[in-house]
């Protein structure tokens, strides 16, 4: 055994690196010395291994500086020893290579690799990748990035650990790995076995994609696209389920039914036509009335399976694309006819129902009449008649025959007025209702305000020989467009005009408002109401408004195309398209301040006269008073404040609630008018709160909210 010192050089000794095997011999053989001799020439020993050692640290830094010197001025010759070790190399490499390869085979990888030089295994590394290596590289690069970052922070903290000499020497191992002809030749044949692995795959997925496309156009040949859709007309898909699914199933196999029945029928098929009729009026029985899924009768799915099964096998023996198309064509022409047909009587019986006063407040008005002439002369006068006459006073005209709607209009104005007593409304209304509109207001007078009815049957001045309209009115032409049942216009041709067949255009209580200054010649300013309206705020406000020399102060209601001027009149006559501009703005009836005095100095009723004069065959507008009141105050209308008036309670449902809570005055201008059953339930609640429906004779007549 060698001492414990000897053991430890032996073990500096086997941590260098040699560039040849002589020095290892000859320590081996100092160690056979060694254990021949003992241990008595140990210190010898040891001078003999200090001095071989530094020999063999000479001999290395020498041969370095050599190989580094021939690796810089790159020569293509070796010399001495390393010419020997790579002839050695290529006659051991040879030895190995000829049981793999022919000479020839040999002969060309040799030739392909002669120009490459000296391969290094980190020159390998850095420009020869193969392809299938790359790829491999890249797939495993995230999952070893979090390892590979650690192992280079250890590995810089060993580099600087260890000694200049150990790196040496590792350098020099780096620079002595060469690659043999045999591995190289190995290397590319694996890369063209990878190559053309790569290129099959390519191939094969190609094929494979191609096959898939051509099966997808096979299958999508064979799908009938009279089936497809959201929902099946055969059978019920539950996906996406809505309430009315079901009933929409049931309708459009009854569609389907009536269709393949006309078919049927054409083909001769009549047992398959009374089978379907069969279904077809079971399938209808249970739909019913019904608008969603849980109104449907319990043996509607039952019907349906039924109705289906028939439907697929009449499918079978009767579908013909052209002829379905064709059969569904004519079904929609057909229902569209009946939609247009529908439409005209639907405006017919609105517009007759919107005019039609309901039994309740017919009878109010009955019982009211009743009693009014049941009074002595002497109750029927109302107190503070002088204010009638007073300017300083603020005075409200309003025209109706409807009692109940009069009352709203002159509870919600007193009730929301600041000054009431100041306040004096002049009712005018026929003959027939004059009676009831007394009573009314003898029973619930409007506090301290004050108040008067009239007749307009009692306005003598104005007749015939005066008045253009009601000259119109009693002409046979117009008795004609009114009353003559065979009249052509009457329903069908013109039902677009409709509207302007409304027996309110009859009475002259719609066209009074172009003679305010004659029916009150004392007063300055008045306030004109429509019956349909409601009070919300104090009005006194629109007496101060300066209207700068204007007869008329209205809210203007150009904001959406219909209320413009081509809208209302005829511009293809030349007297409307010479003085008058198509995009004029129009305005609103229903809640306007007008002064009286400069109506009387610009002649307002003179022109309203003259223009009415020139419409006797209704050639300039149609029937009503906002066209003529277009024209007749045409550049003297004075624009307020929208919150003034709000419009369209009587037929839009999309009314902002805060616009008409900030509004002065509320209009339900439209066909649902508050008093009627097809009033919108929204809005009628600002109406009548100022109905007293405790009141006897609203209860008698059944009147309630």
């Amino acid at each position: 055994m060698l001492p414990s010192e000897n053991k430890g050089t032996l073990y500096n000794l086997s941590k260098l690196s040699f560039p040849s095997n002589a020095l290892v011999i000859q320590a081996m053989a100092l160690k056979r010395g060694q254990r021949n001799r003992g241990g008595g020439g140990s210190r010898f020993s040891v001078a003999i291994l200090v001095f071989f050692s530094l020999l063999a640290t000479l001999v290395f830094f020498v041969g370095r500086g050599l190989y580094t010197s021939t690796s810089i001025s790159q020569n293509d010759t070796l010399t001495g020893s390393n010419k020997e070790d790579v002839d050695w190399r290529e006659r051991f490499a040879a030895q190995h290579v000829k049981s793999l390869f022919s000479k020839e085979v040999i002969d060309v990888i040799t030739a392909n690799t002669n120009d490459l030089g000296p391969l290094s295994l980190d020159f390998f590394r850095k420009n020869n990748f193969s392809a299938s290596w790359k790829v491999v590289g890249i797939e495993t690069a995230v999952e070893s990035n979090a390892s590979s970052v650690e192992q280079n922070q250890i590995a810089e903290n060993i580099k600087k650990e260890t000694p200049k000499g150990k790196q040496d020497d590792s350098s020099e191992d780096r620079y002595q790995f060469v690659d043999t002809p045999a591995k190289s030749a190995r290397r590319q044949l694996r890369e063209r076995r990878r190559e053309k692995r790569a290129t099959d795959l390519l191939k094969q997925d190609d094929e494979v994609i191609v096959k898939l496309e051509n099966a997808a156009i096979e299958r999508s040949k064979s799908v009938d696209s009279a089936v497809l859709g959201k929902y099946s007309i055969w059978r019920k898909e539950n996906e996406n389920e809505n309430p009315d699914t079901t009933v929409r199933l049931m309708r459009d196999q009854i569609i389907m039914a009536r269709v393949y029945i006309s078919i049927a029928s054409m083909k001769n098929k009549h047992g398959l036509a009374q089978e379907l009729q069969n279904r077809l009026k079971e399938s209808q029985r249970a739909l019913g009335e019904a608008t969603a899924d849980a109104d449907l009768a319990r043996s509607a799915p039952e019907k349906i399976k039924a109705l289906g099964q028939l439907l697929s096998k009449a499918r079978e023996q009767l579908f013909d694309c052209k002829l379905v198309t064709g059969k569904l064509r004519a079904m929609l022409q057909t229902a569209d006819e009946q939609v247009r047909s529908l439409k005209k009587q639907s405006t017919f019986l609105s517009q007759l129902a919107a005019k039609t006063i309901p039994n309740g407040i017919h009878c109010l008005s009955m019982r009211l009449t009743i009693d009014y002439y049941l009074l002595p002369l002497e109750k029927r006068k109302f107190p503070k008649s002088e204010n009638l006459e007073n300017p300083e006073l603020y005075h409200y005209a309003l025209f109706s025959d409807n009692v109940l709607a009069a009352s709203v209009v002159v509870n919600s104005t007193i009730r929301n007025a600041k000054e009431p007593e100041k306040h004096v409304f002049h009712l005018v209304t026929d003959k027939l209702n004059f009676g009831a509109m007394n009573m009314w207001f003898l029973l619930n007078p409007p506090g301290k305000a004050t108040i008067h009815v009239e007749n307009v049957d009692e306005f003598k001045w104005l007749n015939s020989s005066y008045c253009p309209v009601l000259r119109q009115l009693e002409s046979a032409s117009m008795k004609e467009y009114y009353f003559k049942a065979d009249h052509p216009t009457t329903l069908s041709a013109g039902s677009s005009n409709l509207k302007y067949r409304n027996p309110k255009y009859l009475s002259m209580l719609n066209h009074l408002r172009f003679y305010l200054p004659e029916v009150y010649p004392k007063l300055d300013k008045i306030l004109f109401l429509d019956d349909d309206i409601v009070v919300q705020k104090d009005l006194t406000g629109l007496w101060s408004v300066d209207l700068h020399g204007k007869v008329n102060g209205a809210v203007e209601t150009c904001g959406e195309s219909f209320h413009r001027f081509d809208k209302y009149l005829n511009f293809s006559n030349p007297h409307i398209a010479r003085n008058f501009a198509p995009n004029a703005c129009g305005w609103a009836y229903g809640m306007n301040i007008f002064d009286l005095k400069e109506w009387k100095r610009k002649d307002i009723t003179g022109i309203y006269h003259k223009w009415q004069n020139m419409n006797e065959d209704r050639v300039l507008w149609k029937l009503g008073t906002l066209p003529p009141g277009l024209i007749t105050f045409y550049g003297l209308m004075h624009p307020l404040e929208k919150s003034w008036h709000v419009l369209g309670l009587g037929y839009n449902p999309s009314i902002d609630r805060s616009e008409i809570e900030r509004a002065a005055v509320i209009h339900y201008n439209g066909n649902m008018k508050p008093w009627l059953e097809l009033a919108m339930t929204k809005y009628r609640s600002y109406w009548t709160k100022y109905i007293k429906f405790d009141h006897p004779y609203i209860r008698s007549c059944k009147l309630s909210e």
